[in-house]
Formats: C-alpha cells, sequence, structure tokens
C-alpha cells in the first residue's frame, strides 16, 4: 500500500507541479562523495540514487532470500519435478512479452525499434507481491493456482536479477571489483557460519555458533554487505543487486516452509530474522522508489507505453499458456491437482502486472527523458491487468478456494 500511495503521490505531483517533482528527485544529498563514481560519472549523490541505487539493496535482498531458500532448502519450492512446470511457465512468461514488445516494435519501424529496444526486459516482470494479492482475490487462498502462481513469479524475479545484472549495467565493466564482493561474501560466511559449526560437530548445545550468534548477531553480514555493495557498484553492475552474494551466506533454516509463509515467523534462524527485521524499513523504501520513479506526466504517454503494455498484457498469458500447456501435456511433467490448463491464461493476466520490478528496469533501461517516462506509463498501467484477471476468472469459471 505504501508503493502504490507514493506511485500515487508521485503522478499527481509530477502533474500538478513538474518543475518542483524533479528538483525533488534529483535533490543533491552529498556532493563530492568520496564513494567512488556514482551512476552520472561523478561523486554526486542524489535522493533518487540513494533510493534507487542503496536503498532498493535491501528490496532485491528479500526477493533474493526467498530464491535462495526455494532452490536450495529441503522442500523448496523450486526443487524437484514439481516445480518444472511453473519454471516452463516462467519462460513463457518472459519470451512472450520479449517477442510481442520487440515484433510490434519492428512493425512500427525501425526508427521506434531503435528508440525502445533496449527496454526488452521491462514487460518480463511480475510484481510478487500484487500479484500474490491479485491471485488470492480470483482464485481464492486455497486454490493450488496461487502456489502455482507464487513459484512462477519467484522465478521470473530471479531471471529478472540475472537479466539486470548481465544486460543492465550501470557503467563500464571493471568485473575484477566482483572478487571483493564475492570475497567478503565467502570470508563472513567461513568465519561466521561455517566455522563456529563446524568446532560444533557432534555438540548439540552448540555453544560455539550461539556465542557467535549472541555476540555480534547480524552485524558481519551488515558490513560484508556493504563491502559487497561497494564492490558492486565499482563494477559497473547494477549496485541494487549488491547484497545478492551475502545472502546465501547467512545462516539459514534447514527446510523451506513455502514463499510468504506464515511459518517463518516462527523461525529464529539467522536469515529469517534479518528479513523479518528489513520488512518494515523496505516497505518505506518502497514508498520512496514508487514516489521517486512513478512521476511521470501523461502527456509523456507514447510508443513505449503501448509496448510494454501488450508485453505484459499480451504475451505474458499467450506466453504462459503455451509454455505451461507444452510441459503439462507433451512433454508430460503434469499441472497441480485441481488446477486446470485454462487456468493458465488467468494466470497469465494476473502476472502482467510488472509495477515495481517494471518501473525499476525501465529506469535503468534507458536515459531519463520521454522514452523512459513513456515506458514506465506502461508499467504504471499495467495494473490493468488486476481488472483482466478478475474478469477472465469470472469468464473462465475459476472455481475459488477458500482456506
Amino acid at each position: 500500500m505504501l508503493l502504490i500511495f507514493g506511485a500515487v503521490t508521485a503522478l499527481i505531483w509530477a502533474n500538478v507541479d513538474g518543475h518542483s517533482y524533479h528538483a525533488f528527485v534529483d535533490f543533491v544529498i552529498w556532493d563530492h562523495a568520496p564513494i567512488g563514481h556514482l551512476h552520472d560519472g561523478h561523486r554526486t549523490l542524489t535522493l533518487h540514487y540513494l533510493v534507487n541505487d542503496v536503498l532498493m539493496a535491501l528490496f532485491f535482498a528479500i526477493a533474493a532470500k526467498e530464491v535462495w531458500e526455494a532452490v536450495i532448502l529441503e522442500n523448496g519450492s523450486l526443487r524437484g519435478k514439481k516445480a518444472a512446470t511453473p519454471l516452463f511457465a516462467t519462460a513463457g512468461g518472459m519470451f512472450g512479452p520479449i517477442g510481442v514488445y520487440l515484433g510490434l516494435a519492428m512493425i512500427m519501424g525501425s526508427d521506434t525499434y531503435n528508440a525502445v529496444a533496449n527496454g526488452w526486459a521491462i514487460p518480463t516482470a511480475t510484481d510478487i507481491a500484487f500479484s500474490y494479492l491479485v491471485g488470492r482475490i480470483v482464485f481464492g487462498a486455497g486454490h493450488p493456482a496461487v502456489r502455482f502462481l507464487l513459484l512462477l513469479a519467484i522465478a521470473d524475479d530471479a531471471a529478472g536479477l540475472i537479466i539486470l545484472a548481465i544486460f543492465y549495467p550501470s557503467g563500464d565493466l571493471a568485473p575484477e571489483w566482483l572478487l571483493l564482493s564475492f570475497g567478503a561474501a565467502l570470508a563472513v560466511f567461513v568465519l561466521f557460519n561455517w566455522l563456529p559449526r563446524r568446532m560444533d560437530r557432534g555438540r548439540p548445545e552448540r555453544p560455539h555458533s550461539t556465542r557467535v550468534r549472541k555476540a555480534l548477531g547480524g552485524l558481519p553480514y551488515v558490513i560484508a554487505g556493504c563491502i559487497s555493495w561497494y564492490g558492486f557498484m565499482q563494477s559497473g553492475l547494477h549496485p541494487a543487486l549488491g547484497l545478492l552474494p551475502v545472502v546465501p551466506a547467512i545462516p539459514h533454516a534447514d527446510r523451506a516452509f513455502g514463499i510468504f509463509a506464515e511459518a517463518e515467523e516462527h523461525l529464529h534462524d539467522l536469515l529469517n530474522v534479518l528479513e523479518h527485521a528489513l520488512k518494515h524499513p523496505v516497505e518505506i523504501v518502497l514508498f520512496f522508489f514508487g514516489l521517486l520513479n512513478a512521476g511521470v506526466e501523461f502527456s509523456s504517454m507514447g510508443d513505449a507505453t503501448w509496448l510494454v503494455l501488450a508485453g505484459l498484457i499480451i504475451g505474458k498469458p499467450v506466453g504462459i499458456l503455451f509454455f505451461g500447456w507444452l510441459a503439462a501435456r507433451p512433454l508430460k511433467l503434469g499441472i497441480p491437482e485441481g488446477m486446470r490448463i485454462i487456468d493458465l491464461v488467468v494466470i497469465g493476466f494476473v502476472a502482467a502486472i510488472g509495477f515495481t520490478v517494471s518501473l525499476f528496469v525501465a529506469s535503468v533501461a534507458f536515459d531519463a527523458g520521454p522514452v523512459q517516462d513513456a515506458a514506465k506509463m506502461g508499467a504504471l498501467f499495467s495494473f490493468a491487468a488486476a481488472i483482466l484477471s478478475i474478469v477472465a476468472g469470472k469468464v473462465l469459471r475459476v472455481q475459488k478456494m477458500d482456506g
């Protein structure tokens, strides 16, 4: 809700007094900051950079935590055959939007294509939180399609992180700096996670691990995170991804309870404790992210707006339906009991809510200007997919399952 409130506030502000809004976004917090070359090639820390490149690292760390648990832990959602069909559908939910976006751009002419081509990844995004909420409204909390949707969304997030790292560097690449990031993650893992556990081998009371936890808490990992962020910033990769190497190094539970599982509130491993400690700060960060990125004038709508929207609203349902059917039927990987193939269409519309990540990708895919603003407008309009998914659920006679 804070994210939506920030975005709505930004839209109103930018359309009432665009000059003061952009002055706020570009407010200089620290000129000649001694922290390396920032996004503009200078040492100027603006409010926009602080939120998008520094604080949004906390948001992506939480996303990475869910991905890590889903992949690595016992009963992880993205392990084994049960994840195969959702992963195929995820691929469709990315290739479909890319095909629609670039295909329509080519039809519109070479000038349009050249102007918007770098934004191909914008419609691949799925906003996990909003998709989850809309999915529960359409299917009911107990429907297997909600779990399928969450698997798809978290896999989409994982792929999105890879796309951001590879295709959208924030500057000239200097990959040697990544040695600093991964070195910090390895050092903190060995010294404060692996070594105490090894010393506690055969001792159920775990004295060394307990002593380290009580004395230092999450401090070593916070320091390693800061070092890792700096390494990403200097490497040219987007610094908002800078905490990703440290997440797997943090002591975590032995098994996963599912994405957004309420049971995790009762877990006391350091990874879950840190995630829940970040919950409210990240909500505030997302408010400012919406405030600083969604302020586009309605007059800025253009080709990129409709291409992003078409990629999401057409490409997502078509891609998810085709790849999901391909996995479930010809490849015989199956589909969760209680789900129908046609439910994939509704899931596709729900997954077409790009919003948060689509806004973020738009802000890094294009330089500030009319094309970026038009693309952001498409990301904002993707909320229309929520209405379309509710309508599709009624038309296709989705049976809601509460509980």
